[in-house]
Order: structure tokens, then C-alpha cells, then sequence
């Protein structure tokens, strides 16, 4: 038997197509799992349940989900349901960036209601609907179930150009201590992952980047130096997403039967400031 005693589980990952989400789906899958990928891109997703499947012992599936939308997270919690008969952990993964300056006097980059709202509704509200839509199957079940919420380590110091990102990501904190509170007495327990500094995942694209050098006044190049950084952090490296996935299984595993309602940071030792 698995040591983390997670084999048939039913896992759901939302941005579960690329980056941390496929590396935690490619986890579970490991020990056994069932694994629901839930993400607006239906060509990525296919191909990462495809990719995460064959990792392991366990089975990943594909559900095109966008988690802005009540109607397609309640679809996607029943196409689960529909193939494995439960939800036993969630892991709220999917999140945007859209880095823009408070005031921008060039007009280029500045954030605008649009932006906020399309940042908050993906962060925030995307962890909200999937939480409850999941919630509302794991409280009737005899073995309760998990909430993992993913945070940023560091999402909460504000840098430049990304003041709607930290503050979705102090959001995500909050609602994990308070849906804590709420759920515990009733067999869910909800925790909260925020990784650090990662390794680079592809998912940058080149107008991300522009915009990100633009906010922090540093051309793209300049940038791209830094992505390699790791002067900040006491481990003296970039975490691996696979770390970040073995935490998340761990969580979720009755092996972490007693935490609850914490955010645990991943970053090789690095803080805030």
C-alpha cells in the first residue's frame, strides 16, 4: 500500500493543464488516484491528462472547465462524480497575472476595472465556486475531504505593477482560515499552498513579459536575468514543481490529518521582504 494511502482517491485540479496543475495532477496520478483536470484550454488539457496518466497507476481525465462560470464548475463536479462516484480533494489552482501600474502617467500599462475584475473573477471568484460546488458533494460523504488553495508566498509583497495579483492572492489566504472554520467540525479540512520562487514552466508569454519589465521600469532582457535569481533564498535555488506537487499530495493525504486552516509556504526558506 501507498504510503500516503491515496490510491482511487478522486482528485479535481483546476489549471490542472500546465505548470504547477499538471505537475500536482502527475503526482497523484503517481499513487493511485483518479484525477479530474479542469481548465479552460481544451487542447492542453486533453494532452495533459493524456501525459498525466501515463506517470502512474492511477487515471487522469479532462473536463473543460472556465471557473468564472457557476454553470461549468457545477458540470465539471458532475462529470466527476459521473466517472468515480465522489470528490475526495480539490486543489484550487487556477490563477491569472496581469501585471499594471496603480497610475501609469504613459498611458501604456495602467490597471483598469476590466483588469481587476478579470483578475479577482479568476483568483478569487474561481476559488469560491469550485470550493462550494466541491464542498456541497465532500459534506455528504462518509470520509469528508480536502481543500487545497493555492496562494503565493510571493504574491503578498505588492512588487510593481502586480497590486490586484497580491491582493487576490491575501484573498485566497483569508478564505482558506475562514472556510477552516467553517467546514472542520464537519469532516473537510481546508489548507492553503503558497509557493515561492519556481522554476521556469513555459507558461510566460512574451507579452507577459513585456508588460511585467515595463511595470518594474527594466527592459525584457533585464528581466529575464532575474528569472534565474535565487540570491534571496537561504536553499540557494529555484523550487522544482514536482516539490510543490509532493506537498500537495502530502496534504492530502491522511498522513496531514491534523492540518488545518494554515497556509504552508514552499519557497526554500525565503519570507516576505
Amino acid at each position: 500500500m501507498e504510503w500516503t494511502e491515496l490510491e482511487n482517491k478522486v482528485v479535481v485540479i483546476t489549471g490542472g493543464a500546465a505548470g504547477i496543475g499538471l505537475a500536482v495532477a502527475k503526482g497523484f496520478v503517481e499513487v493511485g488516484a483518479k484525477v479530474m483536470i479542469a481548465d479552460f484550454s481544451e487542447e492542453a488539457g486533453q494532452t495533459a491528462a493524456q501525459e498525466a496518466s501515463n506517470g502512474g497507476p492511477g487515471e487522469a481525465r479532462f473536463s473543460r472547465c472556465d471557473v468564472t462560470s457557476k454553470a461549468d464548475v457545477d458540470q465539471m463536479i458532475q462529470a466527476t462524480i459521473d466517472a468515480w462516484g465522489s470528490v475526495d480533494a480539490l486543489v484550487n489552482n487556477a490563477g491569472i497575472n496581469v501585471p499594471r501600474l496603480l497610475v501609469d502617467p504613459e498611458g501604456k500599462e495602467e490597471l483598469t476595472e476590466d483588469i481587476w475584475d478579470k483578475v479577482f473573477a479568476v483568483n478569487v471568484k474561481g476559488q469560491f465556486l469550485c470550493a462550494q460546488a466541491a464542498a456541497r458533494v465532500m459534506l455528504k460523504q462518509d470520509n469528508g475531504g480536502v481543500l487545497i488553495n493555492m496562494s503565493s508566498e510571493s504574491g503578498l509583497e505588492g512588487s510593481e505593477g502586480q497590486s490586484v495579483y497580491a491582493a487576490t492572492k491575501a484573498a485566497n489566504q483569508n478564505v482558506t482560515r475562514s472556510w477552516a472554520k467553517e467546514l472542520g467540525t464537519q469532516g473537510v479540512r481546508v489548507i492553503g499552498v503558497a509557493p515561492g520562487i519556481m522554476e521556469t514552466t513555459g507558461m510566460r508569454s512574451e507579452a507577459y513579459e513585456q508588460s511585467l519589465a515595463y511595470t518594474r521600469g527594466i527592459s525584457v532582457d533585464e528581466l529575464r536575468s532575474k528569472y534565474g535569481s535565487t540570491s534571496s533564498i537561504p536553499l540557494g535555488r529555484s523550487g522544482k514543481l514536482s516539490e510543490v506537487a509532493d506537498l500537495v499530495v502530502f496534504l492530502a493525504s491522511k498522513r496531514a490529518s491534523y492540518l488545518h486552516g494554515t497556509t504552508v509556504n514552499i519557497s526554500g526558506g525565503k519570507s516576505r521582504g
